[in-house]
């Protein structure tokens, strides 16, 4: 069981030099949050081309992970406090090598399903004023996972998060990372995961596209714009 620290929430706004509609400085929402089939009723996404949805209802970016961020990149008032990454929720205690896809949380009211991994975006280089930002939290793996609804409810900090039903233990955000960036043309693992079932389906198609084609796709826009 694990403590939800801190909900946070945004609101569009320009971000960078090309004042790119982003809601990724999300800030602390206190007392109930009011969490729908796409999202806390109070936050907003600027992209929802490739952001929000109900794949993407909640991002969860583990706390954990921010004094490794400091050593790597140096102190930044951003690393300061939760939100850096643009999460929803932030905790500590749950991480990629502990968390699987199709795991099942309750979270204050609200029923919660893990979807898939975040894919970092070149709007982390901005907000992190590093160039190389995103590519540097995909090749690291700590990339934080979405979550969809599956019964919604009213959430708050200080509620637990705990996990009620697990079917695909073996299938952690860790493993699917690595079969997606690291042994990316590992055929028996690609066929599983085409099917793996609660994986959303933008990464089984992932895995169908590779398993066709036998190319990995190029993500050099994702990650610099």
């Amino acid at each position: 069981m694990t403590v939800i620290d801190t909900i946070l929430t945004g609101s569009i706004a320009p971000l960078g030099p090309r004042a790119a509609p982003s809601a990724i400085n999300k800030l602390p929402s206190t007392g109930k949050n009011w969490l729908g089939s796409e999202g806390f009723i109070k936050d907003a996404q600027g992209d929802r081309k490739n952001h929000g949805g109900p794949e993407k209802a909640v991002h969860h970016y583990a706390y954990d992970h921010y004094d490794g961020w400091k050593q790597e990149i140096g102190e930044r008032t951003i690393l300061n406090h939760a939100g850096a990454f643009g999460e929803n929720l932030s905790t500590t205690g749950l991480t990629e090598e502990t968390v699987a896809i199709g795991d099942i949380f309750q979270a204050g009211d609200a029923v919660i399903q893990v979807s898939q991994g975040r894919q970092p975006c070149w709007k982390l280089n901005i907000r992190f004023d590093t160039g190389d930002m995103a590519l540097r939290v995909q090749r690291s793996g700590r990339t934080g996972w979405y979550y969809r609804v599956l019964q919604e409810g009213n959430v708050q900090a200080g509620d637990t998060l705990q996990r009620i039903e697990r079917p695909s233990p073996e299938w952690t955000i860790r493993k699917a990372w690595h079969l997606l960036y690291v042994d990316t043309m590992n055929l028996a693992e690609l066929a599983v995961m085409a099917e793996l079932e609660h994986l959303a389906q933008n990464w089984r198609d992932y895995a169908i596209k590779r398993l066709a084609s036998r190319k990995v796709e190029d993500w050099s826009r994702r990650l610099q714009g």
